[in-house]
């Protein structure tokens, strides 16, 4: 079981019978999902929902399931960037936005149960292994963290004028180090597949004879333009959805739900948002895969953890503590019997989980070792209205991601 060691010492209309009914199942989702539940022993019960798999790195002296571990406290550890990179969003840079813990945040090592000691990797060495490689981060704000976050640490190892703005098609951000002819980009999508507004038409149809009037439309089957290119391509993807599915104060699921619909017609019945997430999951799983460049390496990364307190973001929910969880305290938060406010973090690894069994995706899986982090969230640094409980600062736990990251792609080529 995981757990901390050596901590830092430190401080009204009436409506018809039909549409009511429909409007109600939506209403009823967050009910439905709380009755998920573990069959595995109490032992287990933290790891089964935190990962999906246990994929292993290859050590070449022998694998590593680097998924379960513990955080170090390391005085002397030193981050590759500081807080001057440019590409670091304002509300991100825990430093300069005078968080009380912000550079303590970077100095926690993750050191994975039974191996060595996870290396921060080498900047200026993988650039030069990967020259004339495009890499593609498509998800949500989430990747864009870990995005900035390996731009950040890249940056760190050339000098000025080696580095130029580009933007695939359809990326939000993107940059070239030319010497390396190496490409970075972000390509933002909140669903990965292509939604917007719906409004019910004047001449009816079958969500109409519903009684549905406005909402959101889903088409399961086909993904947004802003990465439908990057699947041919990046010679590197990582993907990543699933805050967006559990959010009613961005899909209200009574005035304006998830509305999905397959090969432009709705589907009939509707379904739950978490549903309509296994049918995404699905259609998008099998349009990378064929559309994706021979020999592309693809990547999902599991869910990231929220750590809000005594209430949801916009409930006065907090995030104030200055070092990592203990493996009984992120079971209390996260358990999925417990039903909190953070829990879609392993119901979300669970359709993940049903959806990529048996893809040619490697699973990133960050999850646990980011569950015990409820130390490296922004908060309120900065002056926010209400505290970030659900991004990473940076520098911090998104540089181990990447730790990881570069470690199983080290492995895979490897292999290779």
């Amino acid at each position: 079981m995981a757990t901390t060691t050596r901590e830092p010492n430190q401080p009204k209309k009436k409506l018809p019978l039909f549409p009511l009914i429909s409007l109600l199942s939506f209403t009823s989702i967050f009910f439905l999902l709380s009755q998920f539940r573990n069959t595995s022993s109490s032992s287990s019960s933290i790891k089964a929902f935190s990962s999906i798999h246990n994929f292993q790195i290859d050590h070449r002296r022998g694998s590593c399931d680097y998924s379960d571990g513990i955080w170090i406290y390391d005085e002397s550890r030193v981050s590759r960037y500081d807080s001057s990179c440019k590409e670091i969003f304002k509300g991100w840079n825990c430093v300069r936005g005078n968080k009380a813990n912000g550079v303590e945040v970077a100095k926690w090592r993750w050191k994975p149960n039974g191996c060595s000691d996870l290396d921060q990797f080498d900047p200026l060495r993988f650039l030069q292994t990967h020259t004339h490689t495009s890499i593609g981060f498509v998800g949500d704000s989430l990747n864009r963290n870990m995005f900035v976050s390996l731009f950040c640490t890249l940056r760190s190892s050339i000098s000025d004028g080696q580095v130029k703005k580009w933007r695939p098609a359809g990326a939000d951000r993107g940059f070239t180090f030319l010497t390396y002819n190496l490409t970075i980009a972000y390509h933002r999508t909140n669903l990965l597949a292509r939604y917007g507004r719906w409004s019910a038409s004047e001449n009816g149809g079958a969500l109409e004879t519903l009684g549905f009037k406005e909402g959101y439309r889903v088409d399961v089957d086909v993904p947004d333009s802003t990465w439908a290119q990057a699947a041919n391509f990046h010679d590197i993807l990582i993907f990543n959805t699933g805050h967006w599915w559990w959010a009613p104060s961005k899909f209200d699921p009574v005035n304006s739900p998830m509305l999905f619909f397959k090969n432009g017609q709705p589907v009939i019945p509707p379904l739950r948002p978490d549903e309509g997430l296994d049918m995404v999951l699905e259609h998008m799983k099998s349009y990378v895969e064929e559309k994706a460049r021979p020999g592309a390496v693809k990547f999902f990364r599991t869910q990231s953890p929220r750590h809000f307190e005594g209430g949801d973001w916009d409930q006065g929910g907090s995030c104030q503590r200055d070092r990592p969880l203990s493996a009984e305290q992120v079971e209390e938060l996260f358990s999925v019997k417990n039903n909190g406010t953070n829990v879609e973090v392993r119901l979300v690894n669970e359709h993940l989980n049903k959806a990529l069994k048996g893809s040619s995706f490697v699973i990133l899986n960050i999850t646990y070792l980011s569950e015990l982090r409820a130390d490296a969230h922004p908060a309120s640094a900065g002056g926010k209205k209400h505290d970030d409980c659900m991004h990473w600062c940076l520098p911090g736990i998104t540089d181990t991601w990447n730790d990881l990251f570069v470690e199983h792609l080290n492995s895979i080529e490897h292999r290779s």
